[in-house]
């Protein structure tokens, strides 16, 4: 009897602590997505639900990161949502989601969790812990927050054996991105292929690889499974074979101005002026609008070469300033402007369209060429501007300056004092060893070039490749702050530089020509 009595102790004891070491509910198992990917700034939902489907109103609902039970993302008890012990960074963007639009919620056992405004930081092992009287489960999600960079910047630099270095440069990704070399045959071993973080939690990707002068490479940077970003260029033979390793040097700095034809290097082919469809397939403006595109594979512009001697001569055009009432600009005689003296500017300090005006005449075709001049004997040379062509009649302080809304120019700014830049997508930079005082655009309407010539040095500063359709004008911006005028050179029938007062514009609203 004492033997009998013994066993049947010894077995409600065992019983009892197997129920204590694996209290799982036999009613419900808990199911989740493993892994769920967004992007940062936007609301993701980490699926969870209880399976069979059952109302998870009076259960204990816990999201949280592993080894940290007692600090919930989100604790849901009592029919209650509880926030005392709730990890700081998540209050008010925590909730409860749908797994999909046929949920029916948390009374059908859908205890998905809703994430708002996601951050880098967000990336991170979500446990979905669901407990009641008679037991509890759980399983775990792994949130990947992405970030999408920047269009691959390429530099090529020429060496002296006639070959190309040719480096790639993105930034702004998460989590590391995927950096892939190639030209028209095959993929490209990479070199130095080297990634940094900011102080954000961005990476910054950089990578360089040698080729021969005449083929079309590509850098693509991308998250996997994401759409990737593309940087082409096709590179054209050096100038002279005999030239010097300085001269090799030379020309390659130059040759950076010329990869605003990388506006169709990444995935998607990005157009310099946007517009709608017509029925042969090509692009087409409303009202006549100019518009341009870059087509693929475009060869860039050959550098190096100074000034042709025949563009003043023969292309000059005395371009003037628009009649317009603008108060935050100062206008004089029709070719003299600057920002106006105010004490402050409606969109803050940042050069915008607000202080920007259009020249005449427009160009529908042909060839033209005009002078802006950017030294001033007072105050030194300008800093500050914006000189090229839109297809745009009227802008405002509101109005993008992109390529897609018909922009394509370049610009100077006091902060970038090592580089000009176009306003292209991927962005150019043209390195700069001296400001030059006199600005020359050619426009050949035609044949589809923008070229910028430092008129001083008669060398070519940067030339675009672009295709034209409507009209298109002249545009010029002072930028703000920079006392000197921009002077936009007339010229006499002898086709020489006329006369410039020396006096400073005036308010354009209240000067006459």
């Amino acid at each position: 009897m004492g033997a009998l009595i013994l066993h049947v102790w010894v077995m409600t004891a065992l019983s009892l602590l197997l129920c204590g070491a694996a209290p799982v509910s036999e009613g419900f198992t808990v199911h989740v997505t493993p892994t769920v990917s967004a992007p940062r700034g936007h609301t993701t939902t980490l699926p969870c639900w209880l399976n069979p489907a059952q109302s998870a109103e009076a259960l204990e609902v816990r999201w949280y990161h592993p080894s940290s039970f007692d600090s919930p993302v989100l604790l849901y008890r009592s029919n209650n949502f509880e926030d005392a012990s709730q990890v700081e960074s998540y209050k008010g963007r925590v909730s409860f989601g749908l797994k999909d639009a046929a949920s029916g919620g948390l009374k059908m056992g859908d205890v998905s969790l809703k994430l708002e405004n996601l951050t880098i930081e967000d990336t991170e092992v979500y446990t979905c812990y669901v407990s009641s009287d008679q037991g509890y489960d759980s399983a775990s999600v792994n949130l990947i927050v992405t970030q999408t960079g920047t269009s691959p910047l390429l530099s090529p630099v020429w060496t002296e054996d006639n070959k190309v270095n040719v480096s790639c440069v993105s930034e702004g990704w998460y989590p590391q991105p995927s950096l892939r070399w190639s030209d028209s045959k095959q993929v490209l071993p990479s070199k130095n292929t080297k990634f940094s973080k900011d102080s954000s939690g961005l990476l910054s990707v950089q990578s360089w690889v040698v080729v021969s002068g005449s083929e079309q490479v590509s850098c693509s940077v991308g998250l996997s499974g994401a759409e990737t970003k593309e940087a082409r260029v096709r590179l054209g033979e050096p100038k002279e074979a005999g030239s010097s390793p300085a001269g090799w040097v030379a020309f390659a700095l130059l040759l950076i101005g010329a990869l605003v034809a990388l506006a169709v290097l990444y995935f998607k082919k990005r157009e310099i002026f946007s517009g709608k469809k017509s029925r042969s397939g090509k692009d087409e403006l409303d009202g006549g609008s100019g518009h341009g595109d870059l087509e693929e594979g475009q060869k860039l512009l050959p550098r190096g070469e100074a000034m042709p001697p025949n563009l003043s001569s023969d292309h000059y055009v005395n371009v003037t300033l628009d009649k317009t009432e603008n108060k935050y600009l100062m206008v004089k005689a029709d070719h003299l402007v600057r920002d106006a003296p105010v004490s402050s500017f409606p969109d803050g300090e940042k050069v915008t369209c607000l202080t920007a005006i259009k020249g005449t005449p427009g160009f529908t075709s042909g060839k033209h060429y005009w002078e802006v001049s950017l030294r001033d004997d007072t105050v030194g040379t300008k800093e500050s501007w914006w000189v090229g062509i839109t297809s745009e009649t009227a802008f405002s302080e509101d109005t993008k300056p992109t390529t897609a809304n018909g922009f394509l120019f370049l610009s100077s700014s006091p902060k970038e004092s090592k580089h000009f830049r176009f306003n292209t997508e991927p962005m150019v930079l043209l390195p700069v060893h001296s400001r030059p005082e006199t600005i020359g655009v050619y426009l050949n309407y035609d044949d589809g070039e923008l070229s910028f010539y430092d008129v001083g040095n008669k060398s070519l500063i940067g030339s675009l490749k672009a295709h034209f359709t409507g009209e298109v004008f002249p545009f010029f911006n002072p930028g703000k702050g920079d006392k000197a005028p921009m002077n936009v050179l007339q010229r006499d029938l002898d086709g020489q530089c006329g006369d410039i007062p020396d006096s400073q514009p005036q308010p354009n609203n209240s000067s006459q020509p």
